[in-house]
Order: C-alpha cells, then sequence, then structure tokens
C-alpha cells in the first residue's frame, strides 16, 4: 500500500532538508515511487519596511514498504 511521508524545512537550510530525506528513505527502507515538494515564500515586515524571510520548503514522498 501506498503511503505518504510529509517533511518541513526552510530555504535557507535546504542541506539539512535533504539529508532528513534521504536519511529517512535509508533508515526505512522505503521504496519510493514519487517525491514533490514546494517552495512558499514568506514576507516580513520589520520597523516599516518590506523585506523577505526564508521560505517554507514541504517535501511529500510517496513510498512504500
Amino acid at each position: 500500500m501506498r503511503q505518504l511521508k510529509l517533511f518541513k524545512g526552510v530555504e535557507m537550510d535546504l542541506a539539512t532538508l535533504e539529508e532528513d530525506v534521504n536519511g529517512w528513505i535509508q533508515k526505512n527502507k522505503a521504496t519510493v515511487h514519487k517525491i514533490t515538494g514546494n517552495i512558499a515564500p514568506q514576507a516580513a515586515i520589520s520597523k516599516g519596511q518590506d523585506r523577505m524571510s526564508g521560505s517554507d520548503v514541504l517535501i511529500v514522498v510517496e513510498y512504500e514498504r
């Protein structure tokens, strides 16, 4: 039966997110069918100035054990 595993991280720390996903796949010996992702920019207002803060990153892994 296919299942989903969700991973959430931030754009500024993609290396850690990549390690988390790859480590989870190896540890669980998952057979991966598909990996998709999304980056959602986050706007922040600081002292009346608009600036962009780190974007949220969502990784969806479709797998079987």
